[in-house]
């Protein structure tokens, strides 16, 4: 049985390895106790318990995936420093492997999607941050405090270092998007406006909502450029609801094959590549496809 727990929902499925789905659905994620969220997941696996072998989970926070430990719970703080897979295994009488949902968006991407077949590459998740995972040399980086693929702490500008505003869930993240649209529009920062609006004044020909996405698509490649510089990265896959608009993906991939046209690479003659800036194949389902993913190669299965 799969689980994707976020800060609003769990969804779950029961879901064989041949990413065939036998059963969905979602229910509103517990938020007053870790007690609470267990049983929410003992009372969904009840119907299943026979047919199900074991639990894979994708969660938020910094994660220890070997000892399926939790060390940052994000959202759900009743998480925090608890050994939430162990735990759970017990309750529950059979295995769970639990993850960071980011890194199980790139394991998902890396099994069956846009990642298939590269031995670098990184997802970045972009919804109210900036979210994702690292493959380098074909295996997943979670680092030595978990931490690895939290694209939202990046920095723009050390120099400006206490401005929250300079990294880059700030300045690459949905919300960044369209408070950039709304200062150039000149109105209210809790004017109400969503995706769906800015893009559809965006494809209307709206000047403003034009230069917010050059400027929003720009910040995105001077960091994807130093992650790849500093990884050497194939492709770079972009997720998150944002990802569906053609028009994202085609202006981040075209300011990348800017930057590595001008700039260091023209001046020296250096001949570092731009790496491949694709959609994610795996929307809402990447999480769960990546834990179920993660959960096979825990039980040494490829």
């Amino acid at each position: 049985m799969v689980f994707d727990v976020g800060g609003t929902e769990i969804k779950y499925s029961v879901m064989d390895e041949d990413l065939k789905v036998h059963a969905s659905g979602h229910v509103p994620t517990p938020m007053d106790s870790r007690e609470a969220f267990y049983q929410t997941l003992e009372d969904l696996r009840a119907p299943y318990k026979e047919e199900t072998a074991g639990v894979a989970m994708s969660l938020p926070g910094f994660v220890d995936i070997e000892r399926g430990f939790v060390a940052y719970p994000g959202a759900l703080s009743y998480n925090r420093n608890a050994f939430v897979g162990p735990e759970l295994s017990d309750r529950l009488g059979c295995p769970v492997r639990i993850a960071n949902d980011g890194k199980c968006a790139a394991m998902a991407e890396y099994w069956q999607g846009a990642l298939k077949g590269c031995v670098s590459g990184t997802v970045l998740i972009i919804g109210t941050g900036v979210g994702g995972g690292l493959i380098v040399n074909g295996r997943l980086v979670n680092g030595v405090h978990f931490t690895a693929g939290e694209f939202s702490f990046l920095h723009h500008h050390p120099a400006d270092w206490n401005n929250m505003q300079e990294m880059m869930a700030c300045r690459c993240s949905t919300p960044a998007l369209l408070s950039r649209y709304k200062a150039l529009k000149g109105l209210p920062e809790d004017s109400p406006l969503d995706g769906r609006e800015f893009f559809a004044r965006y494809h209307g020909g709206d000047d403003k909502a034009l230069e917010a996405l050059e400027a929003f698509a720009l910040d995105t490649a001077g960091q994807i450029y130093n992650m790849t510089v500093l990884l050497d990265l194939e492709v770079i896959a972009i997720g998150g609801g944002i990802s569906r608009q053609d028009a994202v993906i085609e202006k981040v991939r075209e300011k990348v094959n800017g930057l590595y046209a001008s700039g260091p690479n023209a001046a020296t003659g250096f001949p570092m590549r731009p790496p491949r800036v694709e959609r994610c194949r795996f929307g809402s389902e990447a999480n769960q496809v990546g834990a179920l993913y993660l959960y096979r190669l825990s039980e040494g299965r490829k």
